[in-house]
C-alpha cells in the first residue's frame, strides 16, 4: 500500500464490514461468483496500492463490496505524476449514476385521497422503467453527438429543461472534458433508445414529503424549509450507454497495462495512465455518458413537471416546480485540493460516493454559497431519505466527499432467497405508500432489509464532520423498475 485506507464507520457498520470479511474468509466450496467476489475492506486496501494515488483510500460508511473499487470509496491521484492513474473501477458501469430533488409549493394535504394515486399512476405511465424501456424523448445522432458534448445546455435548447436547472446542477450539468467521438457506437446506439428512461435496480422516482427540518436557514435557502412540503426525487444515471462506454474502456485497459507494465492487485481495478491515449479517450468518454446522464435525469424531470400540470391543472411555474439541485455519484473529476499544505490538481475517484463541497466554494451555486453545496442522499425503497449539506472538514478530510445511500447490506441474491417480494409490497402498502413497480419479483432486492439504515449512515457523517443534516424527506409514492 502506498497510503492507508481509511474507513468512516461506526460499531454497527462497522461490525457489518469484518462480517462481509470474515464471510469470505471461510472454507468451502464456492460458486465462480463467489470466488470472484472481494469484500469491500480489501478492495479499499487495494486501491491504496494504485500508482499515483494520494492522502488515502478513503471509504464513506455506506461501503460495501463493488466491482475493482469498493462503493463508496474515494480517491484522488496526482496529475502531475506520470505514473498516476485512471481506472473505470473506481467509477462504475453506471456513469453519472445520481440524484436530483425538485421542490413544489404543494403540501401533503394537497396530494391526499385519490391524488397520491392518481400522481404515483401517471408518473408510472409516463416515465419508462425497467429493464429495456425505451425513452419517449426522440433524439437524431446528430441530437445525440450534441446532447453527449452539452449536457444540459441541449436540453434547455431544446425547451427539455429550464434555464435556471443547469445553474443548480453539479458541474452545470456539464463536463466540458466530454468528446462524442471516444463513445463507441454501440454505446451510442444504447444511448439513443434510453434517453428520458428510469431503468431498473435501485433506481426510483418518489414523491417525498419534508417531514423534519434541522437546519432552517439552509432549508429555507434551497426552498424546503416546511415540513409537510412536497417533492419529488429522481435517482438514475447514463443507463446502458454509460455502461457500454465502461466496459469498452476495461478492454482497451487491459491492454494500457500491458504496454504500459502496470501490475495490480485486482485486474478489476484495469486502469491506464492519465496522461495516456487510453487514459485520455477514457475520461472523454466517461464525461460524455455523465453529459447523457444529466440530460437523462432532465427528460424525467421534464416528465414529472408535465404529470403534476395534467393532475392539478395548473402550470409547473405556479406549482414552483423548481429544481434544488443535482448530484452525481459515480465520477472522476480534475479539482484542486490541498495535500501537505500544498494545492495539487488531482483526478478525484468517486465511486458510490457524493461530492460535498463547503460553504464559498467557487464550485458550487452563487444561491448556495452561505450553506454549502446541497447533498441528496436516497434511502432505500420505502425508508427516508435526507439532504445534506458539505462542510470544511471534508474538504480537508475526504476531498469534499461524502455518503451516497444506505448501502447494500445484503446481496442481490441474498435478498430473494431471504424475503418474500409479496410481504414487502404489503409492508409499503400498509405504511401508505403507494407504489408502481415493473418487475414485482425483484422488489425483495431493494427492499430496505437488503440495505444498511440510512440514519445511522447520515449520523456517522455528520458525527465524522464531513456533511450536516438539513432536512428528512418521508417517501408517500414510489415509481421503480
Amino acid at each position: 500500500m502506498k497510503v492507508p485506507a481509511e474507513i468512516i464507520v461506526n460499531s454497527d457498520l462497522q461490525t457489518l464490514l469484518v462480517q462481509e470479511l470474515r464471510d469470505t474468509c471461510c472454507v468451502g466450496p464456492y460458486s465462480e461468483a463467489e470466488q470472484s467476489f472481494i469484500p469491500a475492506l480489501r478492495q479499499a486496501a487495494n486501491v491504496a496500492a494504485l500508482p499515483g494515488i494520494v492522502k488515502a483510500s478513503l471509504a464513506m460508511p455506506d461501503v460495501h463490496s463493488g466491482y475493482g473499487f469498493c462503493i463508496g470509496n474515494v480517491a484522488a491521484f496526482d496529475m502531475e505524476d506520470p505514473l498516476a492513474i485512471v481506472s473505470p473501477g473506481g467509477v462504475g458501469f453506471d456513469i453519472n449514476c445520481g440524484v436530483r430533488l425538485i421542490r413544489t409549493n404543494l403540501t401533503e394535504a394537497d396530494i391526499g385521497g385519490d391524488v397520491k394515486e392518481k400522481l404515483a399512476e401517471e408518473m408510472f405511465q409516463k416515465i419508462p422503467v425497467g429493464v429495456g424501456r425505451k425513452g419517449e424523448i426522440k433524439c437524431t445522432e446528430d441530437d445525440l453527438d450534441r446532447l453527449l458534448a452539452e449536457g444540459v445546455d441541449w436540453a434547455v435548447e431544446k425547451g427539455i429543461a429550464w434555464p435556471e436547472d443547469r445553474d443548480h446542477c453539479e458541474e452545470n450539468g456539464r463536463m466540458d472534458m466530454a468528446d462524442p467521438s471516444s463513445v463507441s457506437k454501440r454505446a451510442k446506439k444504447r444511448g439513443m433508445k434510453q434517453l428520458g428512461t428510469l431503468g431498473a435496480g435501485n433506481h426510483y422516482a418518489e414523491i417525498q414529503i419534508v417531514d423534519e427540518v434541522y437546519d432552517q436557514n439552509a432549508a429555507d435557502t434551497m426552498g424546503i424549509g416546511k415540513v409537510g412540503q412536497v417533492c419529488i426525487m429522481i435517482h438514475t444515471g447514463s443507463r446502458g450507454l454509460g455502461h457500454q462506454v465502461a466496459t469498452d474502456a476495461l478492454t482497451t485497459m487491459e491492454r494500457a497495462m500491458s504496454k504500459d507494465k502496470i501490475e495490480l492487485n485486482d485486474r478489476q481495478l484495469s486502469c491506464a495512465r492519465i496522461g495516456s491515449r487510453e487514459g485520455k479517450e477514457y475520461l472523454a468518454g466517461m464525461a460524455s455518458a455523465a453529459n447523457f446522464a444529466w440530460v437523462n435525469r432532465s427528460c424525467i424531470t421534464a416528465l414529472t413537471r408535465k404529470v403534476f400540470a395534467d393532475v392539478f391543472k395548473r402550470t409547473p411555474e405556479e406549482m414552483e416546480m423548481h429544481l434544488v439541485y443535482d448530484v452525481c455519484h459515480n465520477i472522476a473529476k480534475v479539482e484542486e485540493h490541498s495535500i501537505g499544505g500544498v494545492m495539487k490538481k488531482l483526478l478525484v475517484h468517486r465511486k458510490g460516493s457524493t461530492r460535498a463541497f463547503p460553504p464559498n466554494h467557487p464550485n458550487i451555486p452563487k444561491d448556495y454559497q452561505s450553506i454549502g453545496q446541497p447533498v441528496l442522499i436516497g434511502g432505500t425503497m420505502g425508508t427516508c431519505s435526507y439532504v445534506l449539506v458539505g462542510t470544511d472538514k471534508g474538504m480537508t478530510e475526504t476531498f469534499g466527499s461524502t455518503c451516497h445511500g444506505a448501502g447494500r447490506a445484503l446481496s442481490r441474491n441474498q435478498s430473494r432467497k431471504k424475503l418474500d417480494h409479496e410481504q414487502v409490497l404489503a409492508r409499503l402498502k400498509n405504511d401508505g405508500i403507494s407504489i408502481r413497480v415493473a418487475s414485482p419479483m425483484l422488489v425483495a432486492e431493494e427492499a430496505p432489509e437488503s440495505y444498511k439504515n440510512v440514519t445511522d449512515v447520515i449520523d456517522t457523517c455528520e458525527d465524522a464532520g464531513i456533511s450536516r443534516k438539513v432536512v428528512k424527506l418521508r417517501p408517500v409514492a414510489v415509481i421503480k423498475g
